[in-house]
């Protein structure tokens, strides 16, 4: 694994994987306390319509996933806030649309031949520049947008009344964590693929949950446990010549499993 960090690809997939883990730590951390879980499968499906019209249009996938996912982040906020007891309708109805938006698009490219299922479940040893520029101006807008308004963002996270009576604005918050939550799920797809983003998105979570004592250190720790599902999964992929998306998401998934055994154990 050391003489392969020689190549490009695998520097890039290297950097690749530290940012979007950490972006997964601290957004899945915002969606698990929240409770937007559903709604970030909702995106994460939905993208796959951005994915084809990029294709179809010939401008860069990640730009037209990213325009796509916002557009349904931003729908999917004016449903839940107005109507919270249609939710699950309007989730299914934009996953379902988007994914089919989506294959009709990449139906009408003439021409394209290149492997989908790279988009399905990832392909992080194909990383760009160009995507690592666009990782990184996520992760210092994310950062940002924390340092901004953290507190804001803690208490419409934990009460949302009390958050309104205080004044907070909440729709805009609410927005904005599910417009960030939508593009780092894009990224994310480049990493494990849209049909694995959500695990990437909760398993660390979870044990990052269990181990810490504030939504900051919640969103570090989760964030370090994602780096770590991560670059063993890219060991193992590269080693093995495994679809790397499977290897990182069976790695976080083995480690839940034991950290669940022995926390039942303790």
């Amino acid at each position: 694994m050391i003489e392969a960090l020689s190549y490009e690809f695998m520097q890039n997939a290297l950097i690749a994987g530290l940012l979007v883990s950490f972006i997964a730590g601290i957004m899945g951390s915002l969606i698990v306390v929240n409770r937007m879980v559903f709604l970030a499968g909702g995106i994460a499906h939905a993208a796959y319509g951005g994915i084809g019209i990029a294709i179809f249009t010939g401008i860069p996938i990640f730009l037209g996933t990213s325009l796509f996912a916002i557009l349904a982040a931003l729908f999917m906020a004016i449903v839940t806030l107005k109507q919270k007891e249609n939710i699950d309708i309007f989730v299914g109805l934009i996953w379902a649309v988007g994914m089919a938006i989506g294959i009709i698009f990449v139906d009408l490219s003439p021409g394209y031949n290149v492997d989908l299922m790279s988009y399905l479940f990832g392909s992080i040893l194909a990383v760009s520049r160009d995507d690592l520029v666009f990782m990184g101006v996520l992760f210092c807008i994310i950062i940002l947008v924390l340092s901004l308004w953290y507190r804001q963002i803690l208490a419409v996270s934990y009460d949302s009344e009390y958050s309104a009576l205080s004044g907070i604005n909440i729709k805009f918050f609410y927005t904005l964590i599910l417009v960030l939550s939508a593009l780092s799920v894009v990224i994310a797809i480049k990493v494990v693929g849209l049909i694995l983003v959500i695990a990437l998105l909760t398993i660390p979570i979870y044990i990052g949950q269990s181990l810490s004592s504030s939504l900051l250190s919640m969103m570090f720790i989760s964030g370090t446990i994602a780096s770590f599902f991560t670059l063993t999964g890219l060991w193992f992929s590269y080693t093995f010549d495994l679809t790397s998306g499977a290897c990182i998401i069976l790695v976080a998934a083995i480690s839940l499993m034991i950290f669940m055994l022995i926390k039942g154990v303790k």
